[in-house]
C-alpha cells in the first residue's frame, strides 16, 4: 500500500477519539486528518478534510451514526468503519450496514479505559480494508437491493474474455448443497442474493460470513424476513434440508456430519483454532466437500484476504464446482480474485447473475444465458 489513508474519527467521547486516533497513527499507512463529536459535525468536516475512510461511533446525538451514513452516502459515498458496543447497538450496526457501512469493529467496553487498545490491530486492518472498497459497486448493490434501480449484469466494468470450457464442468451432477463465503461487502451482497432464491429452492445453503460475535443471529433474522427461504443462525445438530439457509455463528466454524441414516447435520466447533477467521470459509467448504463429495457448489463473494482459497481447491479436487463473484460487482475483489487465480476456479459471475448460476447447478441445466457450463467471467 503506497498511499497514506486519510481518516476522520467520529465519536462523542473525547477519550475514545483520542485513543482511536493514537491507535491509527501507529500505522505508517494511516493519517488521522480530523476528529468530530457527532454526525452533524462530521458532515461539515468531511467537506474540509476530504477523508478516505471514516471511523464512526453509532450512539451519538443529535445525529447518530446511521443517520450520518445515510446523509453522507447521499452526498458523497465514503467507506465507513463503525466502532461500537454489540449489546447496546446490535440493531444499529445492522442498520449501518444497510445504509452503506463497510466494516464493523466491536468496542470491548463502553467505558473510558485502556481496554480500547485491545482492538488496535483489528481497527487498523479494517481501515486498510475499507480503503480498498469500491464504493460505486456498493452503491449499485444497495440501489438494486432496495429496488431503486436494477443491478444490471454489466454494472461496474467490462467483461473479461471468457475462460475456456472445462471438461469437469460439463455434465456435472446436480448440486446437493450450496456453500457461500464472504467478508467485506458481504452483508449487503447477501441481502441482495438470498432473497432471489425461490421458495422451492431444492437444496440447503450454508454461509460463512466474517462478522463480529453478537451480530450473526440478528443478521440471519433480517435475511429470514426478506427471503422466501428459512434463514437462521446455525445451531448444533441442525438437519440440512432443502430451502434451509444456515448462517455460521460468529466465533465458531460450521461443519457437517452424516449419520448412518444418511442424514446430514450441522456441527459447530471452535476448532481448528489456527484459522484467521472463525467462521472460516475454508473450513466450511472443506466440510461440505467431505460430506457431499462432488455434489457441492461453492460461491466465493466479495471480501478482503484469501479465505476460501484452500476450500475452493478442495471442492474442485472432490469434483464439485466453485464460482466467484466478478470484479465488476465486488465491493472488495480480494477473496474472489485469489480463488479465481489460484484455486482452480474457472467461472465468475457478477452479483446479478449468481442466483441464476446457483439455480443452474441445482437443476443440472446449462447456463441460463446460453453459455456453456464452463464459460463465465461475466461482468
Amino acid at each position: 500500500m503506497t498511499n497514506v489513508i486519510r481518516v476522520l474519527v467520529v465519536d462523542d467521547s473525547a477519550f475514545v477519539r483520542k485513543v482511536v486516533s493514537q491507535m491509527l497513527a501507529r500505522s505508517p499507512f494511516i493519517e488521522v486528518v480530523g476528529m468530530a463529536r457527532d454526525g452533524g459535525e462530521a458532515l461539515d468536516m468531511v467537506e474540509r478534510v476530504k477523508p478516505d475512510v471514516i471511523t464512526l461511533d453509532l450512539m451519538m446525538s443529535p445525529m447518530n451514526g446511521v443517520e450520518f451514513i445515510r446523509e453522507q452516502m447521499a452526498r458523497r459515498p465514503i467507506p465507513v468503519v463503525t466502532c461500537s458496543i454489540a449489546h447496546e447497538t446490535g440493531a444499529l450496526a445492522l442498520d449501518a450496514f444497510d445504509a452503506g457501512a463497510v466494516e464493523f469493529v466491536q468496542k470491548p467496553t463502553a467505558l473510558a479505559t485502556d481496554r480500547l487498545l485491545d482492538i488496535s490491530e483489528e481497527l487498523v486492518s479494517k481501515v486498510k480494508a475499507a480503503a480498498a472498497v469500491q464504493m460505486k459497486n456498493l452503491e449499485r448493490v444497495i440501489r438494486g437491493r432496495n429496488g431503486r434501480a436494477p443491478l444490471a449484469v454489466g454494472d461496474g466494468g467490462t467483461a473479461a474474455a471468457p475462460a475456456a470450457p472445462t471438461p469437469s464442468g460439463v455434465g456435472a451432477r446436480r448440486a446437493e448443497i450450496v456453500v457461500i463465503g464472504t467478508s467485506t461487502g458481504g452483508p449487503q451482497a447477501l441481502r441482495y442474493l438470498i432473497p432471489k432464491l425461490p421458495a422451492d429452492f431444492p437444496v440447503p445453503v450454508a454461509i460463512a460470513l466474517h462478522m463480529p460475535e453478537g451480530y450473526t443471529e440478528m443478521f440471519a433474522k433480517r435475511l429470514d424476513e426478506l427471503s422466501p427461504l428459512r434463514v437462521k443462525e446455525a445451531e448444533e445438530g441442525d438437519i440440512l434440508r432443502p430451502g434451509l439457509v444456515l448462517l455460521a455463528p460468529a466465533g465458531r466454524h460450521l461443519t457437517f456430519t452424516r449419520d448412518g441414516s444418511n442424514v446430514v447435520r450441522g456441527h459447530l466447533d471452535v476448532r481448528p483454532i489456527d484459522t484467521q477467521h472463525r467462521p472460516s470459509v475454508d473450513v466450511l467448504f472443506r466440510a461440505a466437500a467431505d460430506a457431499y463429495g462432488d455434489a457441492v457448489i461453492g460461491v466465493v463473494m466479495t471480501g478482503m484476504g484469501n479465505d476460501g482459497l484452500l476450500g475452493a481447491a478442495h471442492i474442485k479436487g472432490c469434483g464439485g464446482r466453485v464460482v466467484t463473484e466478478a470484479e465488476s460487482s465486488c465491493v472488495v475483489y480480494g477473496m474472489p480474485r485469489v480463488a479465481f487465480e489460484r484455486g482452480g476456479v474457472m467461472r465468475q459471475y457478477a452479483l446479478a447473475q449468481i442466483s441464476e448460476a446457483i439455480l443452474d447447478a441445482c437443476d443440472g441445466a446449462p447456463d441460463r444465458n446460453g453459455r456453456s457450463s464452463g464459460v463465465v467471467n461475466a461482468a
